[in-house]
């Protein structure tokens, strides 16, 4: 979810931001909220935080509720699709993934290899072909991702609410950004989720000159709230996890990367929130061959044909991608 109703739906106290970092959330309020960073030292006080956008609310977490109006004669229903707002879409990904903390100098785990094998199978992948109907004012969206592979920082990480620290994280690892902007860069912590009330987002900023989309994920080990209960037991359970949000968090940052906003309905929830915590296949197949079990992403064209399944909310408008 994002836009000015985040405000609404956000648990301050859970999610542990100062009120400065939740009012610069909201895009509506800040359209140039993509600061530009080229090092870590470059953050001060003045610089306006990265908007927090498509967060991947816990299972148990319910953000709509607060949001509800009372039924009344006169009520105009809102439309479920997800209407253009003229901004950008990623007409390809250009990935590199940043394992960042301590415990990484000494993993001996399947999730690093398992997300290259993750990002190198979404390229092309009919999972990745369920955000290719959406267009913005630099072309259409493809299901076209080209990985770099990924690098891995062993300094300590820092906690999700603060997005420039996130941001600079990225400029700091990531010295030659993507030039022509479609550069997409998650950060995968070693940071347990605690207390806070979401699982990941996605953001965008510069380093330096040059526009780069980002995102942000807990360790999301043994953890219930964030797990989409994959009992393949091709995966770790920490794996499965973070590669379910992986998939809500670059579906969005395709349709919807930056400032001032593509696609998202008049709720403000984009393609992966309408279909957060909804399969429709058991598993999913990538383009390698490899197997995941990830929520499906909304396709207005399958919502206006019937052809698609039903999300929390009974709307029949999200893609397995199988």
């Amino acid at each position: 979810m994002k836009k000015s109703l985040l405000l609404a739906f956000v648990c301050l106290p859970a999610l542990g931001f100062a009120q400065s970092q939740v009012e610069s959330v909201q895009r509506v309020q800040s359209p140039d909220a993509e600061p530009s960073i080229t090092s870590p030292q470059n953050l001060n006080n003045t610089q306006k935080e990265p908007p927090m956008l498509g967060v991947t609310w816990e299972r148990s977490f319910n953000p709509n509720f607060r949001t509800q109006e009372p039924i009344s004669p006169n009520r105009t229903t809102r439309s479920p699709l997800m209407t253009n707002h003229g901004g950008k879409i990623m007409p390809y990904t250009v990935a590199k993934a940043i394992f960042w903390g301590t415990s990484w100098a000494s993993y001996t785990g399947d999730k690093m290899t398992g997300m290259d094998s993750w990002y190198t199978g979404f390229n092309v992948s009919n999972y990745a072909a369920t955000t290719d109907e959406y267009t913005g004012t630099n072309g259409k969206v493809t299901a076209a991702l080209t990985y770099q592979g990924h690098v891995v920082d062993t300094s300590a990480a820092t906690g999700g609410g603060n997005t420039s620290a996130i941001l600079a994280e990225v400029c700091k690892v990531i010295t030659s950004p993507d030039s022509s902007g479609n550069g997409y860069y998650p950060v995968y912590t070693d940071i347990p989720r605690g207390s806070a009330n979401y699982c990941a987002w996605h953001s965008a900023g510069t380093c330096g000159t040059t526009p780069v989309q980002f995102a942000y994920f807990f360790k999301l080990d043994g953890d219930s709230g964030c797990d989409p209960a994959d009992t393949s037991g091709l995966h770790s359970q920490g794996l499965a996890a973070i590669a379910n949000v992986s998939g809500h968090e670059l579906s969005e940052a395709r349709s919807d990367p930056a400032s001032p906003g593509a696609w998202y309905d008049s709720a403000g929830a984009e393609n992966g929130d309408k279909c957060a915590w909804t399969f429709g296949a058991p598993l999913v197949t990538f383009s390698n061959g490899v197997q995941w079990k990830i929520q499906g992403e909304w396709s207005n064209a399958a919502y206006t044909a019937g052809t698609g399944y039903a999300n929390s909310s009974g709307q029949k408008g999200c893609l397995s991608g199988k």
